[in-house]
């Protein structure tokens, strides 16, 4: 055994116990089990999001006897361990589970056993049990980790991993071979316990390691220590064989110039990897990722693929490596599109091959033959899937993957799990049954949206409405602190990986450009773009002054058109098409006292896109209007002395502007921000796409809008 450590002694994990907390779940085995997973899964250096599982064992009244019975929580199919609660969790009866073993006819009907857990539920309204559920239900100690730590999966996956295992631990960590999770796993995890006892752990092949105790503390003392451990032993070996991956073969352009390349080339690729479906993109250019795609070992190592399943099923087999120079010019489009083309095509069919070549009778239809993670020597890496969280995360699991290949080169060879082992993990029946359970995609999914002024009003209720439908948008605004609010506000409400943000002042090309940039560096691209910003004035004629006039064209019409003009030039880069929704104004069509400069300027961008609809069809990118009327809710527009100036026009108060312009309609409705996002939402959620250079007033009724 090692000797045990202090929490001040470790430094390649992070000790987070806390004892008062623990006191307080006293005598609550399940309680001080979530603490220790949430306490696990904090630190990505001990598992990765989403991976690894933990159980306890304890005594429990049977509901149906009366009887105190052993039962085991443990943690169900799918979830992180982060946030583990309660209701992550599958309780069995324990006896019963292993009494499955009689039933048990042998590895090549792994997949009927999953169904017969059901007959060892103990709490029927728990989650249900994953396939490594036997794997701790066939061990007896009372608390067990199972987690995929870089550490020690670097020595899992090397091609001595078990002698090193041996040596590094004197014997009191076990080891077992490289197979698929289940039933016969379990079984193997016992024998290897009864042929080893007293040992302390085991260590899976190319998989990840098991650790025990009969406290919650002493299960995650024991975890701690075995990865401290490991870290420790790859840090005192690696450089030691020579330059780690073989040194550099190529230097990263700095970081200005990789994230301007990493801008102008995502889109690109973005629109690639969505020939089968819309895709959001990641980009990172991490250190850990620069020295890998950096390497003489890059062309080795990379086609090689990951070890461990949580690794590929997430990054597929894997990368595509692409054959640019860092600093290689991207501004003719069209022949970058056909440089990459053929190397898209020889992956998709790579990715086909390996599918024949492996796919069984019952297999599942192939998936997605696109590339998941894509490396750019010098650059940086991108990742591509169907949302904002699962592309992260992938681009999270392939640093891990990286982390291990870095480690398993330093103390021995990396290797690779077999292509057929890959495959049966990755077109697993039980993987494919766990995919379409997953709720069905919302309208917008995989969809990217820049919506100006949407901090606030109407462009923050877009933003939601938007979000909510399966996209992510990027807000943005002039003021900054109205901006930061709303990050804030989306943040709690959907979650880090919803939105970006950028400072915009839509009269400012440098801002437009820089938001755009966002939006690709951020998610890969943009499909929907929304020209919401905007201010009024309402004055005589004699009261207009120049720089009145020259604002609200400057803002309304000018800055819808060069915001449009960027956002095209991206979304060609796609090629996937895409939309534009201009909101205007029902002033656009209605003429009113003192609203010469407003008025004429709405009635100009209700033009302006007529015309892009007329121009942008042939690309696929379809450009609608919605006209608003008397919006006041959240609105800068009516905080300002336009509400004063429209009152006094009407001869009404202030404060009986909303009522007034609701008695106005013939709906007698008053209009919401919500109302203009559900509006925008019927243009660009599926079933309008074949209409483009249209008009939807959203006015309650307003006769003299009607669109002629």
């Amino acid at each position: 055994m090692l000797e045990s450590t202090t929490k001040t002694e470790f430094r390649h994990v992070s000790y987070l116990w806390d004892e008062e907390k623990a006191a307080k779940l006293a005598g609550d085995e399940v309680g001080l089990l979530i603490y220790r997973s949430n306490l696990l899964g904090a630190d990505l250096r001990l598992t990765n999001y989403g991976g690894g599982n933990t159980s306890c064992k304890a005594m429990a009244k049977d509901p149906l006897t009366g009887q105190e019975t052993e039962v085991m929580w443990v943690k169900g199919s799918g979830g992180d361990l982060g946030t583990l609660k309660r209701s992550g969790l599958a309780a069995l009866y324990v006896d019963r589970l292993r009494s499955l073993k009689n039933v048990y006819r042998g590895i090549a009907h792994e997949d009927e056993m999953v169904e017969l857990f059901n007959h060892s539920i103990f709490d029927l309204s728990s989650k249900a049990p994953s396939i490594d559920t036997p794997l701790h239900g066939f061990l007896p100690f009372k608390h067990i980790d199972h987690l995929h730590p870089d550490a020690a999966i670097a020595i899992a996956a090397a091609k001595d991993g078990k002698k090193i295992t041996e040596e590094l631990f004197s014997g009191t960590i076990g080891w077992v071979d490289w197979q698929r999770p289940g039933f016969d796993l379990g079984l193997q995890l016992r024998q290897c316990l009864e042929e080893n006892p007293g040992i302390r752990g085991i260590m899976l092949g190319s998989h990840g390691l098991f650790t025990w105790g009969n406290t919650a503390y002493e299960s995650y003392m024991n975890t701690l220590e075995v990865i401290e451990r490991c870290a420790e032993y790859l840090e005192q070996n690696i450089g030691k064989k020579g330059p780690v991956f073989g040194g550099a073969k190529i230097q990263s352009l700095e970081e200005r110039q990789r994230r301007k390349q990493a801008a102008a080339l995502v889109p690109v690729l973005r629109g690639f990897c969505s020939s089968e479906r819309h895709m959001v993109g990641h980009f990172t250019d991490d250190a850990r990722v620069l020295e890998f795609i950096n390497s003489n070992d890059l062309e080795r190592l990379a086609p090689m693929g990951t070890s461990c399943p949580d690794h590929f099923l997430r990054t597929k087999i894997s990368p595509l490596v692409l054959n640019l120079k860092p600093d290689e010019d991207l501004s003719d489009v069209k022949a970058l599109k056909e440089r990459l083309a053929p190397a898209f095509e020889k992956y998709r069919q790579m990715y086909a091959d390996y599918y024949e070549n492996h796919k069984h009778p019952n297999s599942p239809a192939v998936r997605d033959k696109n590339p998941v993670v894509i490396l750019y020597p010098g650059v940086g890496m991108f990742t591509f899937s169907k949302d904002k969280q699962t592309t992260r995360v992938a681009s999270e699991f392939y640093i891990n993957a990286i982390n291990v290949m870095k480690g398993a080169e330093a103390v021995s060879e990396y290797i690779s799990l077999p292509r057929q082992e890959a495959f049966d993990i990755e077109y697993w029946l039980l993987e494919e049954a766990k995919l379409q359970r997953m709720p069905t995609p919302k309208a917008l999914s995989g969809r990217i949206a820049l919506i100006t002024g949407s901090a606030g009003g109407i462009g923050k209720a877009i933003a939601k409405k938007f979000v909510e439908e399966g996209a992510v948008v990027v807000l943005n605004d002039m003021n900054e602190e109205r901006l930061e609010g709303a990050g804030v506000e989306f943040k709690a409400a959907y979650g880090k990986d919803s939105y970006a943000t950028a400072v915009l002042d839509v009269t400012k090309g440098d801002q437009i450009q820089e938001a755009f940039n966002t939006a690709a560096l951020a998610f890969g691209g943009v499909d929907i773009i929304v020209n919401n910003a905007g201010l009024s004035i309402s004055k005589s004629i004699e009261d207009h002054t120049d720089k009145d006039w020259d604002l609200l064209y400057d803002v309304l019409v000018k800055g819808q058109f060069m915001v449009t003009q960027a956002g095209v030039e991206l979304m060609r880069k796609q090629d996937i098409g895409g939309d534009v929704l201009n909101i205007v104004s029902k002033n656009a069509l209605v003429s009113g006292p003192n609203n010469a400069g407003y008025g004429s300027a709405k009635a100009a961008q209700l033009h302006l896109s007529r015309l892009n609809a007329a121009e942008l069809g042939g690309d696929g990118i379809r450009v609608n209007v919605v006209n608003p009327d008397a919006v006041i809710s959240d609105s800068n527009i009516w905080a300002g002395g336009w509400a004063e100036g429209r009152a006094k026009a009407y001869g009404v108060k202030v404060e009986e502007l909303p009522e007034f312009y609701a008695k106005r309609t013939l709906l007698n409705e008053i209009i919401l921000p919500e109302d203009i996002a559900n509006a925008c939402f019927a243009f660009v959620g599926g079933l309008l796409n074949k209409s483009t250079g249209n008009v939807l007033n959203v006015d309650g009724g307003v006769a003299m809008a009607f669109v002629r």
